[in-house]
This record gives C-alpha cells, structure tokens and sequence, in this order.
C-alpha cells in the first residue's frame, strides 16, 4: 500500500531548539512526540512527504496545491534565520492531485510560483530533516468550503497517490484549540477546553467521521487551527485500516498541542 504513514502533529515554532532557546523545555511532550513522528517516518523511508498545513495559502472555495518543483524558507521571522530548507517537491504528484480533484469536481489553485514553505510544514519538517532527508514534499492548503469538500479531497489524493505508486506519508499539520489558558496568546473560552477533549476522544477512538459532526460556530469559539485538514487527512486514509495511536497532548501555553500516529492494521 502506497500510504505508509499518517500523522497529525501540531507547528509550535518554539519547539524547535534554535527558536525556543531552552524554552522548549515546557512542552517535552510535543517535542519529544514530534522527534517519534520523524524516527518513524526516517524508518519508514517515503519517496514523498504530504503536508497538509493551515498556514499554506488558503482561499475562501478552492484548495492551494503548490505545484512547482522546489521550495524554500527560514525560521527568520522567528529570529533563527540560520535554520533554512531547500526542497524538493514533488511535481507530478502535486500535478495528478490537480486532475483528480477536478474530476471529482473539486476547485483547485495549482500554483507553480509561490515556493516559500510556512511554519506549519517547517516545524515537522524540521523534526524529520534532522533524521530524514530523502523524501519530496507536497504542500496542501485548507479551504472555506464545506468538512464534505475537504474529505472528498482527501480522497482525490488518495487516487492520485494510488495512480503513481508513490511510497507516501500524509502529515495534517495543526495545533488544536488557542484557547486553553486565561494568559494564552488568546485567553480561555470553555469551548477550547471541550474541543481538545473531543478531539482527543474521536481521533483515539478511531471515530474520524464524527470529525464533520462538529458545529462551526463551536469551532469559532474554540479558536482552532487544523480541523479541516484532520478532516482532508481522514478522507486520505477512509478504509484503508489505519489505526490511531494517541501520543500527547499539551496545553502549557495556552494552545493545545496533539500529536497522533496512524497505523496500519496487519489485517489490512
């Protein structure tokens, strides 16, 4: 099977060493997490890394898919400009995502100009880069369109990944609710509190479907990051028998930090 690996893993520029400056120290679960999610993914050896990043461009009705052939960036704009990536991407999966969106009626925003990565693949990144460094990258973008929308894409992109017979590994980059804590970067709501809580539940539970179940005005209050792309990741893996594997969750400085592994079931 072509889909090797999944995971959905938060994007805290903190967690990485040259940015948090011993700070990191107060979220060790996620860090240590992530540094699990890379080891697996540099065993594993994908030929392409899929990222599925909020903080990709993202447009009101129709889906980013950054199609040229390479990509660049830094952790400048969080003072470690020292900490910089070249990659490679893969242009023909990007491209055959493209057509099978489309002929699932899905709109898309091709773009083969745009090359600068965003926070929300680089943090990952970064964890993998330091065991891993082999694999092409595929960068994808949410959406305003409707949960339906994302895990129909999804599947788009399973055809496409199927279509290849690339070795690939999916990671939905996304931090969970923003509002944890009264002195967070955006105070505390109850429904913060209640988002974490579910979603740990319906991920580790392996209940993905209930990831469209919930209410949009809940979601606002809630402050959150990556449910639409959790929901575009479910689409990727629907039926194939992956199983989730709850790894951490943090709440320390007011975000929720998730991060799940999915794995394949022998019996699959």
């Amino acid at each position: 099977m072509p889909i090797l690996g999944a995971y959905i893993v938060p994007h805290p520029p903190m967690a990485i060493t040259e940015i948090g400056g011993g700070s990191e120290i107060q979220i060790i679960n996620t860090v240590v997490g992530c540094a699990r999610v890379a080891k697996e993914i540099s065993e594993i050896a994908p030929d392409t890394i899929i990222f599925i990043s909020p903080h990709s461009p993202m447009y009101h009705d129709r889906f980013y898919v950054a199609t040229g052939d390479s990509a660049k960036g830094s952790f400048a704009r969080f003072n470690a400009p020292q900490v910089r990536f070249n990659e490679k991407m893969d242009s023909e999966l990007a491209g055959r995502i493209v057509e099978e969106a489309r002929a699932l009626n899905i709109p898309t925003d091709p773009d083969g100009v745009n090359n600068d990565l965003d926070h929300g693949v680089m943090v990952p990144l970064r964890f993998i880069k330091l065991q891993y460094q082999e694999a092409k990258i595929v960068r994808i973008g949410i959406s305003g369109l409707s949960f339906e929308d994302h895990f129909k894409f999804g599947q788009a992109i399973r055809k496409a990944i199927d279509a290849l017979d690339r070795r690939v590994v999916v990671i939905a980059s996304g931090d969970l609710s923003h509002k944890l804590q009264e002195y967070g970067p955006y105070g505390f709501a109850e429904e913060g509190v209640e988002y974490d809580k579910r979603i740990i539940d319906v991920i580790s539970n392996n209940e993905l479907s209930k990831l469209m179940e919930f209410d949009s005005d809940f979601l606002d209050k809630a402050a959150i990051c990556g449910h639409n792309g959790f929901i575009m990741l479910s689409g990727i893996i629907d039926g194939l028998g992956f199983e989730p594997v709850f790894v951490s969750h943090e709440d320390i400085t007011g975000v929720g930090y998730g991060v799940f592994l999915f794995h394949c079931s022998p019996q699959s």
